[in-house]
């Protein structure tokens, strides 16, 4: 009988859309954002075709646009977390991973930081840097090859990680009014959603394992 059971609960969760991010919440905190076949629980803005699903990867190409997040995970409204996903890019992608964002029709984000993913493109700001506050010059990832860049949020504290190794350790000031670009005041810590980034017309850049753990 016992293992009758197991057979029915292991086939209902291969069933059930989202059973295995709960499994995954319950043991150690981290919850998939991404259903690896659609784009549920995702919006794009302009350009939204953009965005696509390919293998069970979404893939961001053919102009500007920006894929938010506005599934039921918290609400979609984040404030301390960790947020990683796999990544790769093709030779001068550009892209980005945006968090205490929301969402906009067009346009860049005008609310919250970019992460920077950009190995080869004419940009100089590479991965793994905080978009225009602290940037990094030198990629630790290369094109072609699938890495990891994993973001931790805590109170005022920003932490950067690709493939594992720190690229920013960032604090950001007490009463700060706005970081980054002087028209950028929404470049700040605040609550928020996460986004990625459709950049131009000859950029392809693939996410997968998109994954967050909420934070006190």
């Amino acid at each position: 009988m016992a293992r009758i059971i197991t057979a029915i609960l292991i086939s209902t969760c291969l069933f059930l859309s989202g059973c295995q991010s709960e499994q995954t919440a319950k043991t150690d905190g981290w919850i998939s954002l991404f259903d690896g076949k659609t784009l549920n629980g995702w919006t794009a803005s302009e350009n939204k075709d953009s965005f696509s699903v390919e293998d069970g990867k979404i893939v961001a190409r053919s102009g500007r646009s920006h894929l938010f997040y506005t599934g039921s995970v918290m609400g979609a409204n984040f404030t301390n977390f960790e947020w990683k996903a796999d990544v790769m890019t093709l030779p001068k992608s550009n892209s980005g991973m945006y968090f205490h964002t929301q969402y906009e029709e067009a346009g860049w984000p005008s609310k919250g930081y970019e992460v920077q993913v950009n190995n080869s493109h004419s940009d100089w700001r590479r991965t793994g840097g905080l978009y225009a506050v602290v940037d990094v010059k030198v990629s630790p990832a290369k094109d072609n090859e699938w890495f990891s860049q994993h973001i931790i949020v805590s109170g005022r504290h920003i932490t950067i990680k690709v493939n594992g190794v720190v690229t920013v350790d960032y604090t950001e000031p007490e009463g700060v009014s706005q970081t980054g670009y002087p028209k950028m005041p929404g470049r700040k810590l605040s609550n928020g959603t996460f986004a990625l980034q459709g950049h131009d017309p000859g950029s392809t850049t693939y996410f997968k394992n998109i994954m967050v753990k909420p934070l006190p």
